[in-house]
């Protein structure tokens, strides 16, 4: 059987379900094969009946939808809703957040409380909010009610872009794509998109360059923001990964999708004295609480529980036989696992109203009824643990640290009382650092599992890259061993081996999920505010990667890093090659509109060559290229310094 991932246990339980007649998400894309062309391409278009039309690429056939729409149009189209889509998703998680703040600040006997009173005044300050003589949660209220406003504003422009490089704020204002409010944006896009509307490719991309920029750098900044303060600052600590996390005695609950309002509950119940009994008297040994995709990521970041997999692992938990519940709530939530479950024992617990999925158990979660809610579905969990049967868990698992907040890197670097990315800056202009990666994004299973992540990130570490991850990637790295601090000496080059060494930081950090991609933003920032690397995101010398991306909602991240001035590689493949036009704006003209642009390419040793020739660049045009030697000052050069 050919390998299908770069993990072990995966091809194990690959090999168990294929064995027992259980298909997984593999089966199902071998079955998509050939896959559509002008799908793959970006030229088929369903945006009326008078279609669905497509494009013929090699010119033979019609080179217009019936409407009139060119290639480019169509593919702009496409990308443009991808990007809407993506912002939806984002946002709306956000929204859901700020709703659970205003909770805590109005309803503390809720089970919601104010963690992080320190940047709940920072966040007050970006907002606009007093924030003298105000109780936190007078101060909360205020803070998620500002928040509330950014999604319906009408004109004006979103308060977080305050955070970004002067220079930056003064190309979007010139470009007029300051996003006026999150929802605006997204039903703009999808208007411009409706069939008869906006027929130039360029105006419908600035447009989503708009619409990505109000989920960068406010709806995944609101959810990443009141996600720290409702539950507490990341920090770095240590958890484990892979699917060897699982317990063969204690019950096993896994909480898969994005937002942490409901995971971080279970994690307070799963404590409970008298549930913990009540497994105890069905045979457990106590309750396991792992994660998958991105809920996992939040439930480590802040409690240190373990990771069972990223997004292709879902049906794998599950085929184990040791999963209990799988307990939902939103975003890349396989259609496919009520089946899967009915070959085990696993309930299917969904919790969203809008996520319903047929054949589950739903248990109707809201910020109101969270504490009460998290119990039922525990206790449910529990009674489910005598209906075991067969259990095959791998036994793969690996160390790993995470949380890499903003916030704990500046104090990392600098300390309590000084806090700073000046050493990163200092060693990026030496040359010890040659530059900064964020390698980001999902899996997919038209590339091998994880090989493409992992490839990628071991040789941009080998080539002294420090590298910033988030989502699925981070999980993918982790199992590979990278985001420990002995992964230093082991992988990374010499220069960012010593950096991490004197710092005691892994050469790959782990930032938190997908929406906190938002961290990166701030981080970048706050490498031009603190000086030596150029005035604007697009002068230092960084750049972004998901390397196996399939969501809509990588789409929307991909722009907005790139209309923020950051070189953006994508594997796997980028559904605008239909229109060499549309693909030449992106990959080419963007960069003078920006000083970022998008390319594509799957091979990951390629792709790593692209970032570093990138990254190259934009040393040689800071002057550092060949990095600056150490000098000891004597005392006459010291008296010779301007103060």
């Amino acid at each position: 059987m050919k390998q299908k991932s770069l993990d072990g246990a995966v091809n194990y339980m690959l090999e168990k379900a294929g064995r027992e007649g259980i298909e997984t998400v593999w089966d199902r894309s071998e079955q998509q094969e050939p896959r559509c062309g002008f799908g793959e391409l970006g030229i088929c278009c369903r945006n009326c009946y008078m279609g669905p039309c497509r494009i013929d690429p090699f010119g033979a056939g019609p080179q217009k939808g019936v409407c009139g729409a060119t290639a480019e149009i169509i593919v702009a189209r496409n990308f443009g809703r991808m990007i809407a889509a993506g912002a939806a998703a984002h946002s709306d998680h956000g929204r859901d957040v700020a709703n659970a703040l205003l909770l805590a600040a109005t309803h503390p006997d809720a089970g919601y409380t104010i963690k992080d009173v320190a940047k709940l005044r920072k966040v007050a300050q970006i907002l606009g909010v007093s924030v003298e003589g105000k109780t936190k949660e007078d101060l909360g209220r205020e803070v998620a009610e500002k928040a509330l406003e950014n999604f319906g504003r009408q004109e004006g422009e979103i308060p977080f872009i305050s955070l970004a490089p002067e220079a930056r704020q003064a190309i979007w204002r010139k470009l007029d794509i300051v996003p006026r409010g999150i929802d605006r944006e997204i039903v703009e896009m999808m208007h411009r998109t409706t069939m008869g509307v906006d027929q130039d490719h360029r105006n419908i991309i600035m447009h989503g360059a708009r619409t990505a920029l109000a989920d960068g750098w406010c709806g995944s900044m609101i959810a990443t923001e009141l996600q720290d303060i409702l539950f507490g600052t990341p920090s770095p600590l240590r958890g484990q990964v892979n699917l060897g996390v699982l317990s063969e005695t204690a019950v096993n609950i896994v909480v898969h999708g994005h937002e942490p309002v409901l995971s971080e509950m279970l994690v307070l119940v799963s404590k409970d004295k008298e549930l913990l009994e009540l497994a105890n008297s069905k045979g457990a040994s106590g309750i396991n609480l792992a994660g998958i995709c991105c809920t996992a990521n939040e439930i480590l970041l802040r409690h240190g529980l373990p990771i069972a997999g990223n997004i292709l692992q879902q049906e794998l938990a599950v085929t184990t036989g040791a999963v209990e519940a799988m307990v939902v709530d939103v975003q890349c939530i396989m259609p496919s696992l009520p089946e899967i479950c009915k070959c085990r024992h696993t309930h299917l617990i969904t919790t969203s109203p809008k996520g319903s999925i047929p054949g589950a158990l739903h248990f109707a979660f809201s910020e109101e009824n969270a504490f009460q809610v998290a119990k039922d579905i525990v206790r449910d969990a529990i009674l489910n643990f005598p209906n075991r049967k067969s259990v095959d868990i791998p036994k793969e698992k690996m160390d790993l640290i995470a949380g890499f907040s903003h916030e704990a890197i500046t104090y990392m670097l600098g300390g309590r009382f000084r806090g700073s990315y000046k050493p990163l800056n200092d060693n990026i202009i030496n040359g010890r650092i040659k530059g900064v990666a964020g390698v980001v994004g999902c899996g997919n299973p038209k590339v091998p599992h994880d090989r493409v992540h992992v490839d990628l990130v071991r040789e941009l570490i080998a080539n002294d890259i420090l590298v910033v991850q988030t989502g699925c990637s981070a999980i993918a790295c982790a199992k590979a061993g990278f985001l420990v601090p002995e992964a230093a000496d082991k992988y990374a080059g010499k220069g960012l081996a010593e950096v991490c060494r004197t710092v005691g930081i892994p050469p790959v950090l782990h930032s938190g999920s997908c929406v906190d991609n938002s961290r990166i933003l701030i981080a970048l920032s706050e490498m031009v505010k603190t000086g030596g690397l150029g005035k604007d995101i697009s002068d230092l010398p960084v750049a972004g990667a998901a390397p196996e991306w399939m969501s809509e909602k990588a789409i929307a991240i991909g722009h907005y890093f790139v209309a923020s001035g950051v070189f953006t590689v994508f594997g796997v493949g980028l559904p605008v090659h239909g229109s060499k036009v549309f693909a030449d704006y992106i990959f080419k003209e963007l960069e003078t509109v920006f000083g970022g642009m998008w390319a594509v390419e799957p091979d990951p040793a390629k792709m790593a060559g692209l970032i570093i020739d990138h990254i190259n660049k934009k040393r040689k045009k800071l002057g550092i290229e060949k990095g600056k030697e150490r000098v000891l000052y004597d005392m006459d050069m010291r008296r010779e310094l301007e103060i």
